[in-house]
């Protein structure tokens, strides 16, 4: 895994730290990494915290929205928590829309709403609703 990651095990679910620079190819590597991740542990979710990320730009906004449905289509759940007040600044202004990330302040905050979601979804399918 790149210098500008780690994935550490939590229980049941992941822990992505990102910091640094992110450049094009290294975010895409990180994409490959964290879904290989998740489908060995058989993880319930990942949390992606970017609060490290000195910048993050369309691109790698784009890889981490993508990041979050490859998850969510291995049966985890994902949160990005941790992005800065610059960072969010930057990405509204890019147009970066993320509509479908959920994202938190901080890693307690994040694994407060996996666990939230994870409730949700048992609900849904106790109720035969499941999406």
């Amino acid at each position: 895994m790149p210098d500008q990651s780690a994935i550490m095990r939590m229980g049941r679910d992941l822990l992505v730290i990102l910091h640094g620079d992110l450049d094009d190819r290294t975010v895409e590597s990180i994409e490959r990494e964290v879904t290989s991740e998740v489908a060995r542990t058989s993880a319930r979710g990942a949390l992606i915290d970017v609060s490290g990320v000195d910048v993050i730009d369309s691109f790698v906004a784009q890889v981490l929205a993508r990041l979050v449905r490859m998850v969510r289509l291995l049966g985890a759940e994902a949160a990005i928590v941790g992005i800065r007040p610059a960072v969010a600044i930057t990405l509204v202004e890019l147009g970066a829309s993320m509509p479908e990330v959920t994202t938190a302040l901080s890693a307690e905050q994040g694994m407060a709403r996996l666990r939230r979601m994870r409730a949700d979804d048992s609900a849904r399918i106790d109720h035969g609703n499941h999406r």
